[in-house]
Order: structure tokens, then C-alpha cells, then sequence
């Protein structure tokens, strides 16, 4: 909406703390800068006043605002097209990916779901380039009733505002929760100080108040502005001497509520239905009220005695004068009126331009259930859905339910809800769907499937100990019932078991596995899923001789499925087998189908396996990237964080002081869901850390800790051979290097074959241990395991210093070092450095000193540019807009000495690694 705030506006007093916080916002906006600003507080506190300060402002700034309504949390994408709605004639500015979604998420276009995240990269281009004219201040009032699809895409485009002269103020009522805006900038309102609140009371309080009586209002408020202003009306003088305190009185929102429906009692009868339907349609569309005020026989009228009593604005835009007058009108309203107001609001929209909304007001109308309403309700959830929506496809799913006249369905429908809720995110709907749920209507699949998906909801919030023992239960349940569903849940079970590890209960995944082996067979023709469930449950009972033909098979099925249920399964599969062809082809696919499907559940863990595939080819600027990316949707979607490349990343660049952090934040957490693969993760990286650091001795241990909890021992006990080697003591890793040996060549591709050779090498006697460190080198080098090639080098060249060959060492040392150097592995740069200090060469110079100082998103735009892309590609490909790239671009050139692109080949050193 673009306009004027609500009514009655009063001067700000006692706010210079937050009007100062907005005018460096808005300072910052006139510079060219974006800046983004979270007021929190609870009902009536001043938000509404200091957004309106902002746009009064603000004057020369163009302004968009979002006023969210309750009744309108299940409508997909409303509050992103209330902001965009006058923008729409700029689409044909966006590129065709992004002005598609867009038109998709709006119903302008026909076309599969759109990407969520490609929808708020839309929006933030739009706002871009409104911004390219004049700066925009977007204003987002209550937005803790945003539905989830704006909710998620306004922060998504609000996380990468930069340089494109977007301000955007985002108002949420306490104690509501809007989770997708945790982590932005926030300000707190608080109430008035005294001496500002006595001053306000007395502005509307007719005659002078005893000052006991005055204080004790002013502290039971709290300093609530609206609550100052509001209370004292409509109450005699008796009541309000007597001050707001009474024994058992609501919290001040509702009585500020109960304040205006007072109010709204004494209007008329006319006046009271019109504000009803003002209040039920909160569009704020003029002309569609005005359509069914004729239809409910209301003349225009109606209207002067609210406008008079300023409650309310009916220009072209309905205003009220807050939200608390909404919610007391139609909170006070009968169910006949209710129905009323819906039934003629129904009747004036368009089914052909609006059809789920005349469908939601039509439900909202009904006397009772209605099958052929309920259909109509399951029809808007497929558009919903058809449109990237699930949370709006579940909210359709669950009216569709209340209008569901057979027992059955209805308990058929509520799953439904359930799982629409689920695959959105929302895991706690999905949980209070499945409690709704009439178990006894239910037959026996359907009980089962309602076990399955409780057990899927235990894993998605907490992929610990809890989920696995659910999910075999209800995967032997279905057994008898549904094969092919009670084979997916055993893959679902073996997942989470290999999540819980050493925390888990029972015996694990073995348990698990011997489950699925007695399982019945898969149905002709085997899935991509189905061979994978069966060659990890021969590698669990059966041994890796067994194990991996058939897991390699698997995975060579999976190369061409695109069912993203078992993508985050066969990509660990792929890094234990050390598979990089399959790695490299399923890291980025998953992720893609993931933000096709709009699946922020799965997106997260899709994002942080190609950040493993781009940290294991050594492109650790890609990684930072996707590691962003990925915890900002968790945030969003409140799911639990995705810390593993994190930590990874954070041990491969010698960072202690951040991986130290990193592993004890995600210690608690894992130990207090039962992650087990966490833990082993920690001790991984650990050893990685202090190997590079040189703390051989320390990380010895972590590696010990490491193999004796985990399965993941191919990329374990590397770390482990060269810890004990350093510390003089190889016989500690002798016989895990045996394992070692044996698993590598059962799996026989060149990465497991490489490490065992540099690990062997370690182990041998003087000429075998040359041949097996050149045979590593060797093997590693196709592979694109950079960092690990780096590693071979290193050793090699520290095998040869000890045995007194200086030049040969040299030359080793030089190459790990400037691979080290260029990836950003700044520890073990460093030890290579010492290395060819002690053969006898000067330290090395960083060949690209400035490097060091850009940061991880700089990094990663240089690289991309230097490959050729145009800044709206990298925009698209990083979810930033074209200006806060060219912004980006710039501070690279200040940084690196140079003028333009075509030199950024010159000074970035060639970085290997796939593009996320």
C-alpha cells in the first residue's frame, strides 16, 4: 500500500532514542545504502507512531506499506503482493526466472510452483529497481501476521538489502513470534517515561486526576501510549479515579480491545455491520466493501458516524485507526454476522479473478459442513500449492475439513493439512493437525500413516534420538499395509538413525538395517531409493564387501532421480564411498530441487552438502556463500541449524578462536537432541584444526574419539595416521590404517585409494613410503580434492626434509603451500611455510596479500565475475540484487589495485571448485 498512516496521529514525545535509530535508517537511504530496522513491542506501544514518523519523514522517499490482518496469515503471498501491487507494471524489468516466479506466486502467470527464494530475489530486484529513481521506504506493519510465504520472502530480500536505497521497516507485536525476522536489526519500543506519560494521560482526561490516582495509572500501563490515550474514554469519573487496577483485570491490549468495542457499541446498528466487513476483508479495497455494503443493504452513510468517532478511514483505502479496532469489531460481532459479512463479501468477488478468496469468505459463510464447498476449498489448496504456497494449501486443507460432512474424509483431509504443513516448515501445525485428528475414523493406514508422520516430525526438529525408534515402529506398522510406503519410512528410519550415532538407543542403524533386510522386497522396477535402502542395509548387517556393489549401483540410479526424499541420504553416501563424480553431479541437483519444490525443510541440508562437495574441491569462498544462505532459512523456517560445514570450514582455514566456538554452540545443541553424527563431526574437524595448526598431539586424540564413535572412518583415520605420525608414535594408527587399506581398495575409487596411499606412506619404510606418497599425489590429482592433494604434497615434502633431500622438498613444500595460499587454508599455508623455511628457503610472500582482506561474499563475486558472469547473473546466482553486486565489485577493485574485470584474472589466483 502506498499512503498515508492511520488516523489519529499525535506528536511523538519521549522517543529520541527510536527516532534517531530511524533517521540513520533513512540517512543511510539517501546515501545509497539499504538498511533494514525490526521494531518489536507489544499492542499500542507507539510502533504504528513511529512508522508514521518514518514516512512523514521520509518525504522524499517513495513509500510502500504492508498493513497485515489475522483473518488474511492463510492467504499465499498476500502481504507480498500489498507491498509490490503498484510495481507489477516494472516485471518486464526482471529477468525471465525471477519476473515468472513472481507472476506465479501472484496467479498472473500459469506455471509450476515457484522457488521461494527466486520469489525474494524477484522482490528484491523490484525494490531495486523502484530505488533507481527514488529511494523506497517499505513499511511492514504487524507483520507477525504476514502469511508465510511473505513472511519468508520479505526477510529473504530484507537479509540481502545492501546498496540499493532500500529502507524497510518491519513492525511485529509482541509477544506474537515472527521467527523468519530473527537475526535483522531490531529495535524495542518500550513504553513512555513518567513525566511523558503524565503528560499524555492529562491530555485526554477531563479535569485533574489525584496524583496517587494518576501515578498508579501510569505504572499499571506501563507507559503504553495507547493505553493512555484509549482507556480513559467512555469511562465516568467514579472509574477512573479509581484507576485501571482492579483484581483480575486483562493484560493491557485486551483492555485497550475492550476499550474500543465500547466504543463501537454505542454506533449504530448500519455502521457497526459496515466496520464487520471492513474488518473481515482486510485488503483495505474500497470499492469490493462498497460492492457488498449494497449488497448487505448499507448505504454510504454508514460510514460519518465511525470516520467522526475516529475509528476508522474510508478513503480508498480502508484504515482503521489500529489493528486492536479490527480485531474488537469483528471479535464482537455474533456468528450470524460473521456469516453475514463473509456470505455478500463472497458474493462480489470475481471467481474468476480471486477464486481462493471468495472461496475462504465462502467457507467463513457456511451454516454448516458442505461437500461441494469442501471440494471447492481442496481445489484453492492445489492452486495454493501449484503456486509455492503450502502453509496457504494447508490452512484451505483445514477449512475443508470443518465443512467435511463424512468422519472419514474429514480425518483423510486433516493429513493431508498435516503434511502440507510439514513439507512448508511449519512442523508445530503440522503437530497440532495430527492431534485434531480423529484417530477412530481413521482405518488402519491411515492410523499408520498418522504414526509415520509424527515420527517424520520428531526428525525434522530434532534429528536426534528421538526419531529413529519412532519412524522403524511405524515402518514395520506399514509394512502389511503399504510396501512401498513402509520402504520409504525404513529409508527415513535409517537416516535418522545415522543422525542419532552414538547417541542413539537401541543398537542403531544395525537394528534399523536387519529391519529392512526382512523387510518384503521393493515392487518392480526398483527405484533410485529402493536400491540404496537395500545396499546400506547389506552394509550394516552384511559388511562393505557386500555393501558397496550395490550401494554404487544405487548411486548410479540416483544420478537420473528426481525424487529430493532421497537426495540428502545418497549424497552421504556418495562423500563415505569418496564417489566425487556423483558428488559433484548430485550436490548442486539437490539443491535445485529443493528451491523448484520450494521445500525449505530439505533446502537447508541440500544447501550445506554442496558446500561440503565445494570445501572438499577447495573453494572455500563458495562454501562461506552457501553456508550463509543455508543458516538464514533455518532461521526463516525455524528448523534446526545446519553447522556441519560450518565447523568444516572454519577447521580447513585455521580458524580456532571460531571453530572453538562453532563446536561448543553446536556440542550443547547435539547432545541435547541426541545428534551423535554431530559430535563425531566435532572431533573430525578438530583433528583437521590442530593438524594444520601443527597440535598433532591434540588432534590425535580427536581423531581416536572420532573412529571409536563413527562408521566415517575413509576420512577419519587419514587425520589420525598423520597426527600419530608427527608425534613419532605411527604404530597408534597402525591397525586403523589397516581398515583403511581394506576399505579403499573394496571401494576403488581414486580418492579412497589416494588416501590410503598417503596414509600408508606414513606407515612405511624409506623407499616404499616414496612410492606410496608419489602414488598419492598420482591418484589424488584428477580428483579435484584440492585440499587433500595440498596435504599430499605437504607430506611428501616433509617425508623428503627428513630424509635430508632439501631441493626435492622444496619443490613439494612450494606447491602445497601456494595451494594452501590460494583455497585460503591459512594454517596449513602457514606450516608449509615453516616447512620451507627449515629446507632451507626463504618464507614465502602471500603471492595475493589483499586477498586476505576480502571477505567471503567478495571473494566469491570476483570469482564469479572472473568467470565471465554479468552482474545480473551473479545477483541471480547469490541472491543479491544487480546494484549490491556492483557495489561489491567495486570495494574488490579498491581492494585488489585494479580497474575492471578483464585484470581480476591477473591477481585471483585459479580457484577449482563446482558453483553452488
Amino acid at each position: 500500500m502506498v499512503g498515508t498512516g492511520p488516523l489519529g496521529r499525535r506528536r511523538l514525545c519521549d522517543r529520541r532514542r527510536e527516532r534517531d535509530a530511524l533517521d540513520r535508517l533513512l540517512g543511510a537511504v539517501h546515501e545509497g545504502r539499504s538498511g533494514v530496522l525490526v521494531l518489536r513491542g507489544e499492542a499500542g506501544i507507539g510502533k504504528t507512531a513511529l512508522l508514521d514518523h518514518a514516512v512523514e519523514t521520509a518525504s522524499s522517499c517513495r513509500i510502500a506499506r504492508v498493513s497485515c490482518a489475522e483473518s488474511e496469515m492463510e492467504l499465499s503471498f498476500a502481504g507480498v503482493h500489498q507491498l509490490c501491487g503498484q510495481m507489477l507494471h516494472r516485471l518486464d524489468h526482471l529477468p525471465g526466472p525471477q519476473r515468472e516466479a513472481l507472476g506465479a506466486a501472484f496467479g498472473l502467470t500459469a506455471g509450476a510452483a515457484p522457488d521461494r527464494f527466486l520469489v525474494g530475489l524477484a522482490v528484491l530486484s523490484l525494490l531495486a529497481d523502484v530505488a533507481e529513481e527514488q529511494p523506497l521506504l517499505c513499511v511492514v506493519e504487524d507483520a507477525q501476521w504476514l502469511d508465510q510465504a511473505s513472511a519468508q520472502v520479505l526477510a529473504i530480500a530484507a537479509r540481502r538489502l545492501y546498496a540499493e536505497s532500500v529502507a524497510m521497516l518491519v513492525a511485529i507485536r509482541e509477544p506474537c513470534a515472527a521467527p523468519q525476522f530473527e537475526g535483522l536489526p531490531e529495535l524495542r519500543v518500550e513504553g513512555l517515561r513518567h513525566r511523558y506519560a503524565r503528560e499524555l494521560l492529562a491530555s485526554v482526561t477531563p479535569g485533574a486526576l489525584d496524583a496517587r490516582v494518576r501515578d498508579r495509572i501510569v505504572a499499571e500501563t506501563q507507559g503504553n501510549p495507547l493505553a493512555l490515550l484509549e482507556l480513559p474514554r467512555g469511562m465516568d469519573p467514579a472509574e477512573l479515579a479509581g484507576g485501571f487496577g482492579l483484581p483480575g483485570t486483562p493484560p493491557i491490549p485486551h483492555r485497550i480491545e475492550e476499550s474500543f468495542a465500547r466504543r463501537v457499541e454505542q454506533l449504530p446498528a448500519a455502521t457497526r455491520l459496515l466496520l464487520l466487513a471492513a474488518a473481515a476483508e482486510p485488503t483495505g479495497e474500497a470499492q469490493l466493501l462498497w460492492r457488498a455494503a449494497a449488497r448487505l443493504g448499507i448505504g454510504a452513510e454508514a460510514a460519518a458516524p465511525a470516520e467522526a468517532d475516529g475509528l476508522v478511514e474510508l478513503d480508498a483505502r480502508i484504515a482503521f485507526r489500529h489493528p486492536l479496532v479490527r480485531s474488537a469489531v469483528y471479535g464482537a460481532a455474533s456468528p450470524d454476522q460473521r456469516r453475514t459479512v463473509h456470505g455478500a463479501l463472497a458474493d462480489v468477488i470475481d471467481p474468476g479473478l480471486d477464486p481462493e478468496r471468495r472461496a475462504w469468505h465462502r467457507a467463513h459463510a457456511a451454516l454448516g459442513p458442505d461437500e461441494t464447498l469442501a471440494d471447492e476449498l481442496e481445489r484453492s489448496a492445489v492452486r495454493a500449492q501449484g503456486r509455492g504456497s503450502l502453509a496457504a494449501a494447508a490452512a484451505f486443507l483445514e477449512q475443508a475439513v470443518a465443512l467435511t460432512p463424512d468422519p472419514a474424509r474429514r480425518a483423510e483431509r486433516l493429513l493431508v493439512a498435516a503434511q502440507a504443513h510439514l513439507d512448508a516448515g511449519s512442523a508445530g501445525a503440522a503437530s497440532g493437525l495430527l492431534d485434531a485428528a480423529d484417530v477412530g475414523r481413521l482405518d488402519e493406514l491411515g492410523r499408520a500413516r498418522l504414526e509415520r508422520m509424527r515420527a517424520r516430525i520428531a526428525f525434522v526438529t530434532g534429528r536426534g534420538r528421538d526419531a529413529p525408534p519412532l519412524l522403524l515402529s511405524a515402518a514395520r506398522r506399514l509394512e502389511p499395509l503399504d510396501v512401498r510406503l513402509a520402504r520409504e519410512t525404513y529409508f527415513e528410519a535409517m537416516e535418522a538413525a545415522m543422525y542419532a550415532g552414538s547417541l542413539g538407543s537401541g543398537r542403531g542403524v544395525l537394528e534399523v538395517a536387519e529391519a529392512a533386510r526382512a523387510a518384503p522386497p521393493a515392487p518392480e522396477p526398483p527405484q533410485a531409493s529402493d536400491l540404496l535402502l537395500d545396499g546400506l542395509a547389506a552394509l550394516w548387517t552384511e559388511g562393505y564387501a557386500a555393501g558397496v556393489p550395490m550401494l554404487q549401483r544405487a548411486l548410479a540410479a540416483c544420478r537420473h532421480s528426481e525424487d529430493l526424499r532421497w537426495h540428502g541420504l545418497a549424497l552421504r553416501t556418495a562423500g563415505e564411498l569418496q564417489d566425487m563424480d556423483i558428488l559433484q553431479r548430485l550436490a548442486p541437483r539437490a539443491v535445485q530441487l529443493a528451491r523448484e519444490a520450494g521445500a525449505l525443510t530439505a533446502l537447508p541440508l541440500a544447501l550445506n552438502y554442496l558446500a561440503r562437495w565445494n570445501l572438499i574441491t577447495g573453494d572455500f569462498a563458495a562454501a562461506a556463500a552457501l553456508i550463509e544462505e543455508s543458516r538464514s532459512i533455518a532461521i526463516a523456517t525455524g528448523s534446526p541449524p545446519v553447522p556441519y560445514s560450518e565447523v568444516l570450514l572454519a577447521a580447513w582455514r585455521g580458524h580456532e578462536r571460531d571453530h572453538g566456538a562453532l563446536a561448543e554452540e553446536m556440542l550443547a545443541d547435539a547432545e541435547a537432541r541426541g545428534e551423535g553424527r554431530a559430535i563425531t563431526f566435532i572431533e573430525q574437524s578438530s583433528a583437521i584444526l590442530h593438524n594444520g595448526l601443527g597440535n598433532h598431539r591434540i588432534a590425535l586424540a580427536a581423531a581416536q574419539r572420532a573412529c571409536a564413535t563413527s562408521d566415517s572412518t575413509l576420512w577419519v583415520i587419514p587425520e589420525l595416521a598423520e597426527a600419530a605420525a608427527r608425534i613419532g608414535r605411527p604404530e597408534l594408527a597402525r591397525d586403523p590404517v589397516e581398515r583403511l587399506s581394506e576399505l579403499a581398495l573394496c571401494i576403488g575409487t581414486e580418492v579412497a585409494l589416494g588416501l590410503r596411499a598417503r596414509s600408508l606412506a606414513l606407515m612405511a619404510e624409506s623407499r616404499d613410503a616414496e612410492d606410496l606418497f608419489r602414488e598419492a599425489v598420482d591418484r589424488l590429482g584428477p580428483t579435484r580434492t584440492t585440499p587433500h592433494l595440498a596435504r599430499a604434497h605437504l607430506l611428501y615434502g616433509e617425508w623428503l626434509r627428513g630424509e635430508r633431500r632439501r631441493l626435492d622438498a622444496r619443490e613439494q613444500l612450494r606447491t602445497a603451500h601456494d595451494m594452501f595460499e590460494s583455497m585460503g587454508a591459512t594454517a596449513f599455508a602457514s606450516r608449509a611455510a615453516r616447512e620451507l623455511l627449515a629446507a632451507g628457503e626463504r618464507a614465502p610472500t602471500p603471492r595475493v596479500e589483499t586477498r586476505s582482506r576480502l571477505t567471503a561474499q567478495e571473494a566469491h563475486i570476483a570469482r564469479l565475475a572472473n568467470e565471465g558472469l554479468s552482474n545480473q547473473q551473479i545477483g541471480a546466482r547469490l541472491f543479491l540484487s544487480r546494484r549490491t553486486v556492483e557495489y561489491h565489485l567495486g570495494k574488490v577493485f579498491t581492494k585488489l589495485g585494479i580497474g575492471s574485470r578483464t585484470e581480476l584474472g591477473r591477481v585471483l589466483p585459479h580457484v577449482a571448485g563446482g558453483d553452488p
